[in-house]
């Protein structure tokens, strides 16, 4: 059973990323939209093999910094290296690096489990039988392989989510960038999903992850960033973040109050 196994796993953090590299690397940036400043000026790091959260409420500008690092939405102005590749300049080699699952689905949704997966490894310049060692693996390793030949349409939402996963593990980045990747999932499946992005980063994946469910940063980060307005108000590990004996659901909510009030933050 599902459960059963999910009792058996200890969602504890990793600590075994490389200090001396990053795999991220966010300078100054700033992205405006008309008359409004989306993200304002922002630097942040993250290291190869860090499990990196990234909080905000909605249009606090998370999804813009993510636009920014995959290339998906221009920026005005600052600097972002991936792995020291500038995502301008060396865009496809940056690329390469990441694999997405934004927040929303978007996919073919009368395309099956299997061509979707297919698609995506010859996108990025994967042969045929490479592609169906990585297919294989991955229906392995996300319970998917009853629903490969099934329409996106089809599945249920969490299951929607890990065909997500896939996608963006097709051509085995470096970096998995995952928005929102358990919104509207159930508590079984999102415990599932959890043991697997622990599971990915033990084997050193870097992983920036987005998400509203603060007691899912807490379980899985090793360190956390928290923007409102477009600006990081707060950027540390988590076992700093938290010294005071109180979790990261208290932190993010007295930044939250502090916006509410107008304070500066």
């Amino acid at each position: 059973m599902l459960w059963e196994h999910v009792a058996r796993v200890r969602f504890s953090a990793p600590r075994h990323f490389d200090i001396f590299m990053n795999a991220i690397e966010v300078k100054n940036l700033v992205k405006k939209y008309g008359g409004k400043t989306a993200v304002n000026g922002i630097s942040f790091e993250i290291k190869k093999g860090e499990f990196f959260g990234f909080l905000g409420p909605n249009g606090a500008g998370k999804t813009t910094t993510i636009n920014s690092i995959t290339g998906i939405g221009k920026f005005d102005a600052g600097e972002i290296k991936v792995f020291g590749l500038d995502v301008v300049r060396d865009y496809r080699e940056a690329r390469k690096k990441i694999g997405l699952s934004p927040q929303e689905f978007n996919m073919d949704f009368f395309r099956t489990v299997y061509k979707t997966l297919d698609f995506v490894g010859g996108y990025f310049g994967m042969r045929k039988p490479e592609r169906e060692k990585r297919m294989e693996y991955l229906f392995s390793e996300l319970g998917l392989r009853p629903y490969k030949n099934t329409q996106f349409r089809a599945l249920s939402g969490g299951f929607k989510r890990r065909v997500m996963l896939a996608r963006a593990m097709m051509h085995d980045p470096e970096i998995l960038i995952l928005d929102e990747p358990t919104a509207g999932v159930d508590v079984e499946l999102r415990r599932d999903l959890w043991r697997i992005l622990t599971e990915l980063n033990r084997k050193g994946k870097t992983i920036f992850l987005t998400t509203h469910y603060l007691e899912e940063a807490q379980r899985l980060c090793d360190r956390i960033g928290i923007i409102f307005n477009g600006k990081i108000v707060a950027l540390e590990s988590k076992a700093e973040l938290v010294k005071d004996g109180k979790s990261v659901e208290d932190h993010y909510l007295h930044y939250a109050e502090l916006e509410k009030n107008g304070a500066s933050v």
